[in-house]
């Protein structure tokens, strides 16, 4: 049973063009589902494969970790394939991580958009080195689709249900992306 404000720290990448050569991450660190606290801001290479160390580094550089108790994200990668390394950044920061998606994702369709990449194995083993895809039903009866490192399937579903309040998505994910369409359009838009 976890706390109503256990403090979760939210990521989603900004909207970006393909000739962008960097794109834009906000994290938001929220009270379960019902406060916000702080706002991280990092930048990633488009289609790079340096996520993972960015956000080891500013999560464990934030004053705020002592109290962080989960990461969570909106996908798998940002700035299209930059794909976390989420095993490794749970072992170098020590916080469970949940992986959210609004739908289940089309893996055959990823591995295929990956054998474009000359490192196709290194970030087809990524996606692979994630895990189990899951589902879990929110309040209002809509499915979503998680990943989670650290955390056995029941807890990961008990942070999931807790901080998707206002929405069929977590907050700290929902809010992530609003602030982070913001920075990029000077308007949030759009679904997380």
């Amino acid at each position: 049973m976890f706390k109503s404000e256990i403090r979760i720290l939210g990521f989603d990448d900004s909207p970006f063009k393909r000739t962008d050569r960097k794109v834009l991450v906000v994290g938001v660190i929220f009270r379960g589902g019902s406060f916000l606290d702080v706002v991280l801001k990092t930048q990633v290479d488009v289609d790079g494969l340096n996520s993972t160390e960015k956000l080891i580094r500013l999560i464990n550089s934030s004053r705020q970790k002592p109290q962080l108790k989960v990461l969570m994200f909106d996908g798998i990668a940002f700035g299209g394939f930059n794909i976390i390394d989420i095993q490794r950044l749970h072992k170098k920061t020590g916080l469970p991580i949940i992986v959210i998606n609004r739908k289940h994702p089309d893996v055959k369709s990823v591995e295929n958009a990956l054998k474009h990449f000359r490192d196709y194995g290194k970030r087809w083993g990524l996606i692979l080195k994630a895990g189990k895809i899951k589902s879990c039903k929110l309040k209002d009866g809509v499915m979503v689709y998680y990943q989670a490192v650290g955390l056995d399937d029941e807890e990961a579903e008990e942070i999931i249900q807790l901080s998707s309040t206002r929405s069929n998505i977590p907050e700290p994910l929902r809010v992530a992306h609003l602030i982070g369409t913001a920075m990029i359009k000077g308007e949030s838009s759009g679904r997380a």
